[in-house]
């Protein structure tokens, strides 16, 4: 009984490191980077991309994202340990060590860039390098502690997989996917700071200026309703630049409306009270999960139902 013992704890302790380094990639992020890269596919191929390079891109996606969650939990692993939301991560519970998580996320940069730049084509292997270091240099080691606008600029990083889904296809870059990278980039605020609100408590102990820390509610969700609509313009664009047909830009239409009546309804409470159970800024931000999934499957089915 007790050798049985031993290799259950044994087996155990395997499955929580393995856990741990896969919890280092931040999948969460990853399926949401996916989830924009995929169907600016299918809209760049005007129909269903090949498979496989459909499965490479996915891969090599994945891997970069992946490593620039890895590096963003090493450098913050300081404020991850003090945080509620983050003090379950890897590297606070001294699963990792901040040199294996190191290495770990080198390899899987190395690996995606290969995937990339011998499997689809070295423009997008190169846009997924670009992606990744302005993650970790920029956002992450630049912005995220110094300014109320890290979200913001630091976003950028996560419009690119838009980039990389198109030229993944076409081998070039136009103004399409630019289109989609702009979506992506006004929807970053509204999302963020929604997550923020609930969490500001927590970024305030550890001196990390998000918005919701030095602003006041009303402010904060004043400024999400500019944002929302400055997306829900943005996404319209794609209707007369991209020449899609009729599915797309009532599809635009109606998720922009809902959202926008979400955003205004928050902001709304915020005006009435600075309690978050009265907020309730987490409902806004499952509804942005909700929205930009749905007009990126939009996207992806406009040339399958408007031909």
């Amino acid at each position: 009984m007790g050798a049985d013992g031993t290799a259950a704890e044994e087996s155990k302790s395997w499955r929580d490191v393995i856990g741990a380094y896969v919890g280092l990639t931040k999948p969460r992020v990853i399926e949401l980077l996916l989830l924009t890269t995929v169907p600016v596919m299918f809209f760049a191929e005007r129909g269903i991309p090949a498979l496989g390079l459909v499965a490479a891109t996915v891969v090599g996606g994945a891997l970069s994202a992946g490593s620039a969650s890895a590096y963003n939990c090493v450098y913050d692993r300081d404020i991850d340990e003090q945080m509620r939301r983050t003090r379950r991560r890897a590297l606070p519970r001294h699963i990792v060590s901040p040199v294996s998580a190191l290495v770990f996320a080198t390899v899987l940069a190395v690996l995606s860039t290969v995937v990339l730049g011998l499997w689809v084509n070295w423009l997008s292997a190169g846009l997924s390098v670009l992606a990744n270091a302005f993650y970790v240099f920029v956002y992450t080691m630049l912005l995220k502690r110094r300014t109320t606008q890290n979200i913001v600029w630091g976003g950028l990083a996560g419009c690119f997989p838009t980039l990389i889904g198109w030229t993944a296809v076409t081998g070039e870059l136009a103004w399409t996917p630019v289109v989609l990278f702009l979506v992506v980039f006004f929807w970053t605020p509204p999302h963020t700071w929604a997550l923020a609100l609930r969490y500001r408590e927590d970024y305030r102990n550890v001196d990390v200026p998000m918005l919701p820390v030095v602003r006041s509610a009303s402010e904060v969700g004043r400024q999400i309703v500019v944002y929302s609509w400055v997306m829900v313009a943005t996404s319209l664009l794609l209707w007369p630049v991209a020449g899609t047909s009729l599915v797309y830009p009532v599809a635009a239409a109606v998720l922009g409306a809902v959202f926008l009546v979400e955003a205004h309804r928050m902001w709304s409470r915020a005006r009435r009270s600075d309690a978050l159970n009265e907020i309730n800024p987490m409902r806004l931000f499952h509804a942005s999960n909700l929205y930009l999934s749905l007009l990126f499957v939009a996207v992806a089915l406009d040339p399958l139902l408007g031909r």
